[in-house]
């Protein structure tokens, strides 16, 4: 049995359907082709665009000539509300100002200093899951509230229970439900003055987790300047000054900074760490696998993540199958010249992690689900070429590091004292929202070891 997958739309379908297909979902609204095509060219009245599926061309756009394809401003239309001028979303010198005091955070050593607060929310997350004996389980619910006390511990040395944290998970729950990563105003030119029809209770839901969020930066300056703050990861990048400014994030930046540790560093773990269980589910004997490696974390420290060699490989097939960022859009800044085409100044080049990672053309075996690729030659070549969950070049995911951590840990903290199986005719469909997640939630039976 191969992983859920969505069904791809006809070939050929009108503007209107294609638009209504979009609305709905971003995946099944796109062709079958395109998981063999190395590009495509969208025309429509209103905007032109081009997936890249080669490497050569993705290499082009994130890693040789990035400058040349900034961000599109457009993709910002659905989420600027919550993220402001965060580090996700800005390009240019403002952009490399933001990185050069962000990075510092996340390099090697802090992720040996985070991991004891990544270890008990893993604790909390099992402590919860106790007493649901052979009960159904929204697996997403699951992920995200793991996922979440993670950030809460990591950032501000907080549980999820505190009162503030809490409430920005609930509000974000709705928010992500609501909000797609990519709208059509990512695809359709809009007018600056045009005004922006964010929902009603979308722009409520940004407003109150950028108020919650401000009320945990203002208490944390508070404790810096009284020199009682906690060395986590909001100290940190609080107190770093921009190497060449020497100026630190005021308060409003900080606010756009910590809406999207939030968002990238809640949203896609959950989503990925959701798809791994139900993956685990599907194929039981590699969930068997997992839980015996699992026992290494006998020992609850640091050095036993490198013994956490299957798990980290299931996350990381997982990853390719399920991207939990499914689409990116560059623009380009000047007429370019792609596999014969003019590619206008203007134009929006769209990467696709999740037709990379499924490429017919690269990958042996695209959709079946198989942790040992990652061994082979075909997984190796394609792991350095076509294999981009936290995006690559100057642009990659600060907290990929983070990631590849936090994932296997919970993981396997999981699948050492408990076991996951399916749910009958509860098989999930994935569509992208704010992230890849299941239509209606990843639904599977559990039951302690």
């Amino acid at each position: 049995m191969k992983p859920p997958k969505p069904t791809p739309r006809p070939d050929q379908v009108s503007l209107w359907r294609y638009l209504k297909l979009f609305r709905k979902d971003l995946l099944s609204a796109q062709p079958q082709r395109l998981y063999h095509a190395w590009m495509a060219e969208f025309r429509t009245p209103f905007f032109r665009s081009y997936m890249i599926n080669q490497p050569e061309l993705v290499d082009t756009v994130l890693k040789q000539r990035p400058e040349d394809f900034p961000k599109s401003g457009r993709i910002s239309e659905g989420l600027r509300p919550l993220l402001g001028d965060s580090v996700f979303l800005t390009n240019g010198d403002t952009w490399k100002r933001q990185r050069r005091i962000i990075d510092p955070a996340f390099e090697g050593g802090r992720l040996k200093d985070t991991f004891p607060a990544m270890l008990e929310a893993a604790q909390a997350c099992v402590t919860r899951l106790r007493g649901q004996e052979g009960q159904e389980i929204e697996c997403e619910e699951l992920t995200s509230h793991a996922a979440a006390d993670v950030i809460f511990r990591t950032l501000f040395s907080v549980p999820i229970e505190h009162e503030v944290a809490a409430q920005v998970f609930e509000k974000f729950r709705a928010y992500q439900r609501q909000q797609p990563l990519l709208n059509l105003a990512a695809f359709i030119p809009v007018p600056r003055w045009v005004p922006r029809l964010h929902a009603h209770n979308t722009r409520r839901n940004a407003r109150d987790i950028r108020d919650l969020i401000k009320r945990l930066t203002a208490e944390r300056a508070e404790l810096i300047d009284a020199g009682k703050a906690p060395d986590d990861l909001a100290t940190k990048i609080m107190t770093t000054p921009d190497p060449e400014t020497r100026h630190c994030f005021d308060t409003q930046e900080m606010v756009d900074q910590v809406a999207i540790f939030f968002l990238a560093g809640h949203e896609t773990s959950a989503s990925a760490l959701a798809w791994t269980l139900y993956l685990m589910a599907l194929y039981p004997e590699w969930q068997e696998k997992l839980s015996v490696e699992a026992e290494a974390l006998d020992d609850p420290s640091f050095g036993a993540m490198s013994k956490l060699k299957l798990s980290r490989d299931v996350f990381r097939e997982a990853l390719r199958l399920y991207p939990p960022v499914p689409m990116m859009v560059r623009e380009a800044t000047c007429t370019e010249h792609f596999r014969g085409r003019d590619a206008p100044k203007g134009s929006q080049i769209v990467i696709s992690p999740w037709h990379l990672h499924r490429h017919e053309r690269l990958w042996e075996r695209p959709d079946e689900f198989d942790p040992q690729r990652w061994s082979t030659k075909n997984g190796k070549t394609c792991q350095r070429k076509a294999y981009i969950p936290f995006s690559t070049g100057p642009r990659v995911c600060t907290g990929a590091g983070f990631a590849m951590v936090e994932g296997p840990l919970l993981l396997s903290m999981l699948l050492r004292k408990f076991r996951f199986e399916l749910v009958e005719g509860r098989t999930p469909v994935p569509v992208a929202h704010l992230t890849v997640r299941s239509k209606d939630g990843i639904w599977l039976r559990v039951f302690e070891r």
